[in-house]
């Protein structure tokens, strides 16, 4: 599944090589001029990662960084500052808004792209061979397989995107309409409901793993795959 990379930067020549570069790593570039349109655009899709400029007109990078942290939907999403201001006190400040990473410009596509498989190995748990491991489930992206421990779990095609999905975008809630589009695509039309079918699905293929706990059902919200046990 492609990584899904919101660009936040009002320089038209930064914003077109950073989507270059993106897209030459296959990741799924989108781009926003300013705060107000970055939000809009989160609202609708979350992002995996923000690439987030510090001196953006009106709001500034840093001030969204610190609402984007206060927000629950937006709590989990990694961002990666990127500013011409690199002494060690804007670096702290930077980091106090809740950044994860801080690149000073001019930097190179190839330093950029590092620093974000950097980032996403440290938050969503993948590696650089495709493999994701949480709460005793690990995914091998590449051999498209799903294994609880030494055990291979035998599992369907659509509720292996399903989890695919969820343990890369963990503590996080989605609701159903969300995973609709992130799982089966804006592009096809599925109910709701059959959202709720393929989970008992994932539940039910977890169960003697005893791995069904993982996919929580969060009241009047919608799902989330987390390994802290639900209240």
């Amino acid at each position: 599944m492609q990584k899904y990379i919101l660009i936040v930067e009002d320089e038209p020549a930064i914003r077109d090589m950073v989507a270059f570069a993106l897209r030459k790593a296959g990741m799924e570039p989108a781009h926003a001029a300013d705060a107000r349109v970055a939000q809009t655009m989160i609202a609708e899709r979350v992002p995996d990662l923000i690439l987030l400029d510090w001196m953006l007109p009106g709001t500034s990078g840093l001030e969204l960084a610190r609402r984007l942290r206060k927000e629950d939907l937006t709590r989990g999403v990694p961002i990666i500052m990127l500013t011409a201001r690199g002494e060690e006190t804007d670096r702290v400040g930077g980091f106090d808004a809740g950044v994860d990473d801080y690149v000073v410009k001019p930097f190179s596509p190839r330093e950029l792209i590092a620093r974000i498989n950097a980032v996403m190995r440290r938050t969503h748990g993948v590696d650089s061979e495709g493999v994701v491991e949480l709460g005793g489930l690990r995914i091998d992206s590449a051999a498209h397989r799903v294994y609880a421990g030494e055990a291979t779990v035998p599992i369907g095609p659509t509720e292996y995107r399903l989890l695919h999905f969820f343990m890369t975008h963990p503590e996080r809630v989605y609701t159903r309409s969300q995973l609709l589009d992130y799982v089966w695509g804006g592009s096809v039309y599925v109910e709701e409901r059959t959202v709720d079918v393929h989970i008992r699905r994932l539940r039910k293929t977890l169960e003697p793993y005893r791995a069904d706990g993982l996919v929580q059902t969060v009241r009047g919200a919608g799902y989330r795959f987390s390994t802290t046990p639900a209240a």
